[in-house]
């Protein structure tokens, strides 16, 4: 496993009174051992303690013939795996839970007395993957340069007047050619009166001259994801769509130079909100202004009202401020910010400036 997450990890497990802890999440295992195993609806758990007994549980059906650095722990179909589960733990300590374990595996452990008592752990490993290595920031940086290209090739193909899901379709052929493993998320691109649906999803509508269009992508390179969002315009653009382009432009702009270690998450969003309510939008700005990223997409924390904790140098998330009004047209910007020590770099270079499809 990778010795120094490990060994933060078994640290803050101390510092939390957690002596032993399941770990369930995919994304999580391939954090701490370099392996993606997804199990589907069978029991994977990598089982940690704060004594150095460290095992991974995992059925026959997924060979993993390289040393993770973990004995591992085989079962069968026809085998209780929980019952194999509960002969390693001890029962006598509180047991900290992967908070994506499915309860029908958890409320049998807890039948089997699989510890004194059951406590959510999963806070604690996602505190770590939110501050990244010198090693993960490469390969975001390389995840989002990939994305760029991406977004400048989409562009350029509006001119075709593909419909949304056709647009779609392409940009996974852009991917490929581009290198990346596939999309972080599924695709949002939305025109016209569709993109005051901040998650539209893609159907068959037609471009028509003065659409807004939102195109909101990202991919996977290495098992790291980008995302990032523009809104160009087709043909023409009206006063109040480049009136609230330019207010949204400018709530991204003003969260992203709030950013540096020590400032709270809910002050980053407090300046694209209260900027946006200003110019009289508020009720229109209807989600948070950003989300971690990582392995995952959307990785633990959020750029939200109601976080209080301090950026730090190494985490990763998007500014995305938006304006959406229903059977009119939507706007949205977005990029990714690595925080570093004295403020933070923006990991997206595809320009912000207004841009007419014509």
């Amino acid at each position: 496993m990778e010795n120094l997450r490990l060994k933060k990890l078994l640290t803050k497990m101390e510092q939390s009174h957690i002596p032993q802890m399941i770990i369930s999440d995919p994304a999580s295992i391939f954090y701490l051992t370099g392996k993606w195993i997804h199990p589907g609806e069978r029991m994977l758990v990598l089982y940690l303690n704060v004594w150095g007994n460290h095992k991974l549980f995992i059925n026959e059906l997924f060979p993993v013939p390289e040393d993770l650095g973990v004995e591992k722990i085989w079962f069968k179909d026809t085998d209780e795996p929980l019952q194999i589960l509960a002969e390693y733990v001890d029962k006598e300590k509180p047991m900290g839970i992967d908070k994506n374990w499915p309860a029908k595996f958890l409320l049998r452990l807890m039948e089997l007395k699989g510890g004194s008592t059951f406590l959510n752990g999963s806070y604690i490993l996602d505190e770590i993957r939110m501050s990244k290595d010198e090693k993960e920031v490469h390969l975001m940086e390389e995840a989002s340069m990939i994305n760029d290209q991406a977004l400048d090739r989409m562009v350029n193909l509006l001119l075709n007047k593909y419909t949304e899901k056709h647009m779609v379709q392409l940009l996974m052929e852009i991917y490929e050619d581009l290198g990346a493993e596939g999309p972080s998320f599924d695709p949002i691109i939305a025109y016209g009166t569709n993109c005051a649906a901040p998650h539209h999803e893609p159907g068959h509508s037609q471009l028509k001259e003065g659409d807004s269009i939102i195109i909101d992508i990202g991919c996977k390179k290495s098992s790291y994801c980008s995302d990032m969002t523009r809104t160009v315009f087709y043909k023409s653009v009206s006063d109040k769509a480049r009136e609230v382009y330019h207010i949204v432009k400018e709530a991204n702009e003003r969260a992203i130079a709030t950013v540096k270690p020590g400032v709270r998450f809910c002050d980053i969003d407090q300046a694209a909100r209260s900027y946006i309510e200003e110019k009289g939008y508020g009720q229109f700005f209807t989600h948070r202004t950003g989300h971690s990223i990582g392995i995952e997409v959307h990785d633990f924390g959020d750029v939200s009202s109601v976080n209080t904790d301090c950026v730090a140098p190494g985490m990763i998330f998007s500014i995305e401020p938006g304006i959406y009004l229903p059977g009119e047209f939507g706007v949205r910007i977005e990029d990714l910010v690595l925080v570093t020590e004295d403020g933070c770099k923006v990991l997206n270079n595809y320009t912000k400036d207004l841009v007419i499809i014509e």
